[in-house]
């Protein structure tokens, strides 16, 4: 009786079981996934509503540069209106470069760069590009181990059916890999 009994316990119950715990990895390393998006996501609007007051400082002191503001303001409206993850990557890496381009202006106005609320602007932003870059390297981690596990069996013969699919790694884009040019 109890060799039956082991035995339908392996044949039925055991892989019942063992599918089950697949499913909930799966689910467990999507839903960390999802959440490192989220915090990226909240980090990248703090940013970009920080854009405006920076925008406006710069303003008063340069003028003549009209051209930046308009990289950097266009930049910042891409990024907000992105839908996916990444077409948000790739717009955020445009508003480092422009964002990089008017801190390469300012060095030309040493009033600008005196000014208290461009400090203090300059310093949120330096805090809050800090944060996305390790949060980033933590979104990537858990990119990485989800999607692992996609790939290696057995759950890769589940992953699929349970509607599981790989995750983007938020990377830089080609044209970020290269410093920016700035010319006067």
């Amino acid at each position: 009786m109890v060799i039956v009994f082991l035995f339908l316990f392996l044949l039925f119950i055991a892989p019942i079981i063992f599918i089950v715990f697949i499913y909930n990895r799966l689910v467990s390393q999507k839903n960390s996934v999802d959440e490192k998006y989220s915090q990226i996501d909240v980090l990248l609007t703090k940013r970009a509503d920080l854009i405006p007051n920076l925008v406006e400082t710069v303003k008063g002191y340069a003028k003549h540069e009209k051209n930046v503001l308009e990289n950097v303001t266009a930049h910042r409206a891409s990024m907000i209106g992105a839908k996916d993850a990444g077409d948000k990557f790739k717009a955020s890496e445009g508003l480092s470069g422009a964002l990089k381009s008017l801190f390469a202006v300012v060095e030309n106005y040493p009033d600008l760069k005196a000014d208290s609320s461009f400090r203090d602007l300059q310093a949120q932003l330096a805090q809050v590009e800090s944060e996305i870059v390790q949060t980033r390297m933590v979104y990537n981690q858990q990119v990485k181990s989800y999607n692992t596990l996609q790939e290696t069996f057995p759950a890769n013969m589940f992953a699929s059916s349970f509607g599981h699919d790989r995750r983007p790694f938020y990377e830089a884009v080609e044209e970020k890999k290269e410093p920016p040019k700035v010319s006067f």
